[in-house]
């Protein structure tokens, strides 16, 4: 029999509550220390993916970096409560001048109104 691959959501308690009833396991954090504590131990423990609220995120990035180029686990910024930081977005931003070699967002008011 195939092992099932687990996914994860940590965040605030108002924030990811709602994952539980699409069955992830939801791991409450409110302190950047719980949240790096967690996303260790849930790398440990074989996880696929692990959902992340920005405003954690924010403050734990170097934790985070320590798995960009891992294949699991995928960890994966949400917005939380608050609504987006863009975090998301600023690093996508990032990764696609990496890869062209110069910025093609620039000149949009808005990277959101990119049609990728």
């Amino acid at each position: 029999m195939k092992s099932m691959y687990r996914v994860a959501v940590i965040g605030d308690r108002d924030s990811v509550l709602g994952f539980k009833a699409l069955g992830l396991e939801v791991f409450f954090a409110e302190k950047k220390e719980q949240a790096a504590e967690q996303i260790h131990a849930l790398a440990r423990k074989n996880y696929a993916v692990i959902y992340i609220t920005e405003t954690l995120a924010a403050d734990i990035l170097q934790d985070i970096a320590q798995y960009k180029d891992e294949v699991m686990p995928a960890i994966i910024l949400i917005p939380g409560k608050q609504g987006s930081l863009g975090i998301p977005m600023n690093n996508l931003k990032r990764s696609v001048e990496r890869a062209v070699g110069i910025d093609i967002f620039k000149d949009l008011e808005d990277p959101k109104d990119c049609k990728i």
